[in-house]
């Protein structure tokens, strides 16, 4: 899994993909995911094990993620809640918002 942290004003930003996914675009109707370099990879990106990915998701305030295993882990760990990953065509994804 590709894992970034960005600290942002507003704490810490987490994104996690599965790699084969970045540049790929999947839709449902009007629903229209592209999966951006510029967010999800980056200089800062690391490939991540799911100790990594779940920890950093257990420090994020703002949270992305894409791909069955990336989001899969985050469900697998209940940081995020399997009825609100979304389906968008052949992927899932899923966002968390720590208050």
């Amino acid at each position: 899994m590709l894992l970034r942290e960005r600290e942002t004003e507003r704490g810490l930003l987490v994104s996690v993909c599965d790699p084969d996914l970045v540049g790929e675009t999947f839709e449902d109707g009007e629903i229209s995911l592209t999966v951006e370099a510029s967010f999800y990879a980056g200089e800062d990106a690391v490939e991540a094990d799911a100790d990594a990915v779940i920890d950093g998701l257990r420090r994020a305030s703002v949270a992305n993620l894409v791909g069955e295993e990336s989001v899969g882990v985050a469900v697998e760990a209940g940081i995020i809640d399997e009825a609100t990953v979304l389906e968008i065509g052949d992927t899932r994804h899923a966002q968390l918002l720590q208050i």
